[in-house]
């Protein structure tokens, strides 16, 4: 059955990829009364002490309630609201819950937002954030020490530790993706460099669809155009890789950027300099490539919204659990759940049925 209902978009990245920032423009760019961002990392088990003293990273599903997260995506794309338990970065504990509602558009952002089948339902675009891990820890020594009282000892002592849950529960998520981003310094530049600019290049899979960018390929290209859009492979499968590189040129930007806005319905148009922007050092920065970004998968959320008869309601997996409980097939996976779940104009015709 299709539905009036949110349009749900996952992202999921290692710590410090750049979700909360990448999430910040798209909602600039849709506008703030139209989008419920969730923190999918609020859902830990442990406080930091507690993480600690047991030996566990937040990394791992068995340090977070996942149970409850599934469960909290099914509310939100069925359009209920949810009370959102919430996780105070500052300082590492656990605090009072937030009664969240879903507006027009949601987006998850978090570790594990693509952990389950179950999770992975509710997402009608699904977003890997995949730096380098020489950038992402540039980023991320930036941000724990002047936001989250790390010391530079602390965060690097930190990524040593989590690299093994980071290999097995972070990463192998970048499959399911409909779209993987990248930000990495050109050849022969250093992450590490003040004030490097970064090369944006995006796997875009041919799981969902894409703004129409064939300009970038039909007829002749100047030379040294800092704009790419070639087709290739990506762990075997085919997909369309999207470069900008560093030294595009402010006309090529544009040119780019006006191509995405002309699909963007019902949408006034910002200028450039409005979204894209970062943090680097407490300071406020602006990225061309990052307003790109953001501006490509704004598309990708307004794409659902302008075709609301397409937009389907993922099959309640909470109820299925219960059934399954009471029919004694509580071993069943996630999976197996949603592979055997009714569609929901199966179950109302079921129900007309049996009246």
């Amino acid at each position: 059955m299709t539905a009036n209902r949110p349009i749900v978009m996952g992202i999921v990245g290692d710590s410090a990829a750049g979700k909360t920032t990448i999430t910040s423009g798209i909602a600039r760019i849709l506008g703030r009364d139209r989008v419920t961002r969730v923190c999918v990392d609020d859902y830990h088990k442990y406080d930091r002490a507690e993480r600690a003293a047991i030996g566990i990273t937040p990394l791992d599903p068995k340090c977070n309630y996942i149970d409850m997260m599934e469960l909290h995506a099914e509310r939100l794309q069925y359009g209920q609201p949810i009370l959102k338990p919430v996780y105070d970065h500052t300082n590492g504990t656990l605090v009072r819950p937030e009664y969240v509602v879903p507006r027009e558009f949601v987006i998850l952002e978090g570790l594990l937002t693509f952990a389950t089948p179950v999770l992975r339902q509710f997402l009608d675009v699904k977003v890997y954030l995949d730096p380098p891990e020489e950038v992402r820890r540039v980023w991320k020594l930036k941000r724990d020490t002047t936001k989250r009282g790390y010391t530079e000892a602390q965060v690097l002592a930190e990524l040593e530790k989590r690299e093994v849950d980071s290999a097995a529960f972070i990463r192998p998520q970048r499959d399911f993706a409909d779209i993987v981003v990248r930000f990495q310094p050109p050849p022969g530049v250093s992450a590490s460099q003040p004030d490097a600019r970064y090369d944006a290049r995006m796997v875009l899979r041919p799981t969902i669809e894409h703004p129409d960018l064939s300009y970038l390929v039909d007829g002749p290209r100047p030379a040294g155009d800092g704009i790419r859009l070639e087709l290739g492979r990506d762990n075997g499968r085919p997909a369309d890789f999207l470069t900008i590189e560093s030294a595009v040129t402010t006309e090529q930007a544009g040119a780019l950027e006006d191509c995405i806005w002309r699909h963007l319905p019902g949408l006034r148009p910002l200028t450039g300099d409005q979204f894209g922007e970062y943090v680097d050092l407490q300071q406020v920065r602006h990225s061309d490539h990052l307003a790109l970004t953001e501006l490509l998968l704004a598309y990708n959320l307004l794409r659902g919204s302008a075709r609301p008869d397409s937009m389907t309601l993922a099959p309640p997996v909470a109820a299925l659990r219960r059934t399954a409980l009471q029919q004694g097939a509580d071993g069943a996976t996630d999976a197996e759940l949603v592979s055997r779940a009714p569609t929901r104009g199966e179950a109302m015709a079921d129900a007309e049925m049996s009246r």
